[in-house]
């Protein structure tokens, strides 16, 4: 399946190019786990956003899959959102209108309001027609330039568990630390600990909102390799004192099950 997903300038959704992609419910028959995806933004309406685009007129900027949908549980109208994977930005845009042919078919019946679709399906003839507009080497080399959060980023260095005299293995705290998994398994998961419950923003306020770490389920002595990330299987929310305690001893790390029994077994 191929789609059309376009990204206003202002929006009401806390969307990140090629990270998460919310939409309204009518177009998940459109948006399904595995759809290759092209980004587009319409016209230019406010002359602040100029700098953050490829270009002023209607274009496409980027390809990219949709990983999986869900509710959006912060919506009241039932809306969704998408993971998004294999993100590969152009360096250059691809106008929407080739001379005086825009690149995607308008049927006639959609003629007048064609373009109020966030979501559009296409074919893949023309999917493969937009990509050809890309000029040679114009693609991105990197699917995504991400920073680490260097202060969670370093405390999690030492949130590690390994088996003595094993390799040492760096791919969990990698994963871990990367914006997009951490932002997805948000999304997913919320922002609560998944062991004890404890929300950042409740108990410390506005400062304090969003906070929260995200734990690696599978233990790093299992990895042999870098392997794809699941941030709806693979990633939790952990507060930093049970993440603290899960990877309390190097040589295990506790499950959620079996730190929420130890919470359970001394809270009386």
């Amino acid at each position: 399946m191929y789609a059309i997903i376009t990204e206003n300038d202002e929006s009401a959704w806390a969307d990140e190019t090629g990270i998460l992609y919310h939409f309204p419910k009518r177009y998940l028959k459109y948006l399904e786990p595995g759809t290759h995806v092209i980004y587009y933004k319409g016209s230019l309406k406010n002359k602040s956003f100029s700098k953050n685009r490829l270009s002023d007129a209607p274009h496409y900027f980027a390809i990219a899959k949709i990983g999986k949908t869900y509710p959006d549980k912060e919506s009241n109208k039932n809306d969704f959102f998408a993971t998004i994977t294999d993100f590969i930005p152009f360096e250059e845009a691809v106008l929407a209108k080739d001379d005086s042919n825009y690149l995607e078919i308008i049927p006639d019946s959609r003629k007048s309001n064609y373009w109020r679709d966030g979501v559009r399906a296409i074919d893949d003839e023309t999917y493969h027609l937009i990509i050809s507009r890309v000029t040679p080497n114009k693609v991105s080399e990197k699917k995504t330039a991400y920073t680490s959060d260097e202060t969670v980023g370093k405390f999690q260095d030492s949130l590690e568990s390994f088996s003595e005299g094993k390799k040492s293995k760096r791919y969990v705290t990698t994963y871990e630390r990367n914006p997009k998994y951490r932002k997805q398994a948000i999304a997913i998961h919320g922002n609560s600990c998944a062991a004890c419950g404890f929300n950042f923003g409740s108990f410390y306020g506005e400062y304090a909102e969003g906070f929260i770490h995200v734990h690696h389920i599978v233990p790093v002595s299992e990895f042999e390799a870098p392997k794809h990330i699941d941030p709806e299987s693979d990633l939790i929310p952990l507060c930093a004192n049970c993440h603290s305690v899960v990877h309390r001893k190097k040589d295990k790390t506790l499950s959620i099950l079996e730190i929420r029994n130890l919470i359970a077994d001394n809270s009386t």
